[in-house]
C-alpha cells in the first residue's frame, strides 16, 4: 500500500514537472518572439516620417501625435484597434463557450490567438510607418494609463482567494467574494480591452520608454493568447507580469528626469511585499528577507531624499487597494440590482400570463 502511494506521488510529481517544463518552453519562446518584435520597432525607426511635434503641454499631454491628423490617420488607428479588439473578444467567447479545460500544450484557439495578435502587431507597425498616429489623438493619456491600472487591480481582486489581499490573508467580505467570482469569469474580456487599447493608443516609435512599454504589452498579449493552458496560470510567470510594471514605471520616470521615480519603485514593490509574494509559496524566511530588503532600501533612499517625501511609497498601494474595494462594491451592487430587476420582471410576466 505504501509503495502504491509512493508511486502515485512520484507520478504526480513527474506530471507536475512535465507541466512546468511544457509551460516554461512556451513562455520562453513567447518572450523571445516579444524581444524580436521590440527589435523590429527599433530597427524600423529610421523609416518613420519626419514629424515636428507640438510643444509638450504638461502631464496630460501626449507628445507623440500628429500636429495635423488626417481622416486616414484616425481611420486606420481606430479601425485597427476595433478589429483587433473584436477578434480577441470573439476568441475568448469561443473558448468559454466550448468550456475548455487547462492543458499543457497549445490548443487550436491558442494558435488562432497568437496569429491574430501577431497579425495586428504587424498591421500597427505598418500603420505607424505610413500614417503614424494612434488613439492618442482622440483620447486622454489618462485613459491609457488607467486601462493598465484597472487590469492590475482586477488581478489583485480575483487572486484574493488564492494568495490573500493583505500579507497572505483573504478578505472574506461577501461583496468582495461575490464580485471576485464575476471578475474571474469575465476577466479575459477586461484584460483584453486594457492591453489592446493601450497597444493602439501609442504609435510604434523607438524611444526607450516606448520600446520597454511595447515589450511589456507583447508579454501581456502573449499571456492572453495562452488562455486555457497551464502556462497561463503559472504563478511565477503571472507575478512577473504584475511586477514588470515596477520596472517600466521606474525606468520611464528616470528617463524623463522625474524625481518621482521612488513613488513608482517603492509603490509597486510595496504591493509585491503586501500581496503578490504570498502567491509564490515562498518560505517564511524568504518573505522576511524581502520585507527587510524593502525597509532597508526605503531607509537608504529617503535618508538622502528627505523623510518629508516618505508618503510617496504609499500612494500607489493606497490607490490600487482602494480601487479594488470600490470596483468590488460597484460590481456586487450592479449585479445585485440587475438580478433583483430580473426577478421583478419575471414575477410581473408570470402574473400577467395567469
Amino acid at each position: 500500500m505504501i509503495n502504491l502511494e509512493r508511486s502515485k506521488r512520484a507520478a504526480d510529481q513527474d506530471k507536475s514537472n512535465q507541466t512546468s517544463l511544457t509551460g516554461g518552453i512556451t513562455i520562453f519562446w513567447g518572450i523571445a518572439f516579444s524581444i524580436l518584435l521590440t527589435a523590429v520597432i527599433y530597427f524600423t525607426e529610421p523609416l518613420l516620417p519626419e514629424i515636428e511635434f507640438l510643444p509638450d503641454q504638461g502631464a496630460s499631454w501626449y507628445y507623440w501625435q500628429l500636429p495635423a491628423p488626417t481622416f486616414w490617420s484616425r481611420f486606420t488607428a481606430w479601425s485597427g484597434y476595433t478589429l483587433h479588439q473584436l477578434a480577441v473578444w470573439w476568441l475568448i467567447y469561443k473558448g468559454q463557450k466550448q468550456k475548455l479545460g487547462y492543458s499543457n500544450g497549445l490548443k487550436p484557439i491558442n494558435i488562432a490567438a497568437l496569429a491574430v495578435n501577431g497579425l495586428f502587431v504587424i498591421l500597427h507597425l505598418v500603420q505607424t510607418q505610413i500614417w503614424f498616429d494612434g488613439l492618442a489623438q482622440d483620447v486622454s493619456i489618462w485613459s491609457s494609463q488607467w486601462s493598465v491600472i484597472i487590469m492590475l487591480v482586477f488581478v489583485l481582486h480575483m487572486e484574493n482567494n488564492r494568495r490573500g489581499l493583505f500579507f497572505g490573508k483573504r478578505v472574506k467580505w461577501n461583496f468582495l467574494q461575490e464580485s471576485g467570482r464575476i471578475v474571474r469569469k469575465y476577466h479575459g474580456y477586461i484584460f483584453a480591452w486594457g492591453i489592446i487599447y493601450t497597444f493602439w493608443y501609442h504609435p510604434m516609435v523607438a524611444t526607450a520608454g516606448h520600446l520597454l512599454g511595447f515589450f511589456y504589452t507583447f508579454l501581456l498579449l502573449l499571456q492572453g493568447s495562452l488562455m486555457f493552458t497551464r502556462a497561463h496560470i503559472n504563478k511565477w510567470w503571472t507575478v512577473t507580469l504584475e511586477v514588470f510594471v515596477l520596472i517600466h514605471g521606474t525606468i520611464v520616470a528616470l528617463l524623463q528626469g522625474q524625481e518621482l521615480w521612488p513613488m513608482f519603485f517603492f509603490g509597486f514593490l510595496g504591493i509585491f511585499i503586501i500581496t503578490q509574494m504570498y502567491g509564490l509559496g515562498l518560505r517564511p524566511w524568504m518573505r522576511w528577507a524581502f520585507i527587510a530588503a524593502y525597509i532597508s532600501s526605503v531607509a537608504i533612499v529617503y535618508a538622502q531624499r528627505g523623510w518629508v517625501y516618505i508618503n510617496e511609497i504609499i500612494r500607489i498601494p493606497l490607490i490600487e487597494y482602494l480601487v479594488v474595494f470600490i470596483f468590488a462594491f460597484l460590481i456586487w451592487g450592479t449585479t445585485g440590482l440587475v438580478g433583483k430587476l430580473g426577478r421583478v420582471f419575471r414575477r410581473r410576466n408570470l402574473t400577467a400570463s395567469v
